[in-house]
Parts: structure tokens; C-alpha cells; sequence
């Protein structure tokens, strides 16, 4: 196994990533993007039209994949055991 994903419907129509990871010697040879384009296809499967997840600042490098693959923030801000937690959504 080099990478993982964790999603679920939560509501209808909409769905949420809990994690995602690929091994560091596996960044950047396309396992993210292979890896999102499965989950993004399987919840559209199951009727999701929004998908959204969390992230931290210090994630810079995952912060640009998402987005690079349309996830936008939104204005959801959480406390994370003090550290800001941020919410970006797509539209599937």
C-alpha cells in the first residue's frame, strides 16, 4: 500500500474526506490524484454532488493539490486541539 483515503456520505447529496495520505517516496507520481479521482467518482456514484474536508495551515503542499483539483475554502473555521481547522468543498 503507498497511499489511503477515508470519505463517507454524511447527508444527502453531500459527502466528507477524513484523510488522506501517500507514502513520501510516492508524492508526486500521481497516487493522490489517482486516489481522489476514485473517491470523487465513488460518491458521485452514490448521489453526492458536494464533497468537503479539513485541513490545517501547516499542509501547505496538500492545501495546493486540493485546490489545484477544485476544492475552494469556505468560511467553516474549527478549533483543532488549538490549531485552526479549515473546510474546503467541491462541487461534484
Amino acid at each position: 500500500m503507498v497511499g489511503t483515503i477515508a470519505c463517507q456520505v454524511v447527508g444527502k447529496n453531500e459527502s466528507h474526506i477524513r484523510g488522506m495520505a501517500v507514502l513520501p517516496g510516492w508524492r508526486g507520481t500521481g497516487v493522490a490524484l489517482q486516489l481522489l479521482r476514485t473517491t470523487e467518482s465513488y460518491l458521485q456514484q452514490s448521489e453526492c454532488t458536494r464533497v468537503s474536508l479539513d485541513t490545517t495551515a501547516p499542509l501547505r503542499r496538500a492545501i495546493r493539490f486540493y485546490e489545484t483539483n477544485g476544492f475552494r475554502p469556505s468560511e467553516k473555521v474549527r478549533d483543532f486541539f488549538g490549531m485552526p481547522l479549515f473546510e474546503y468543498i467541491k462541487t461534484l
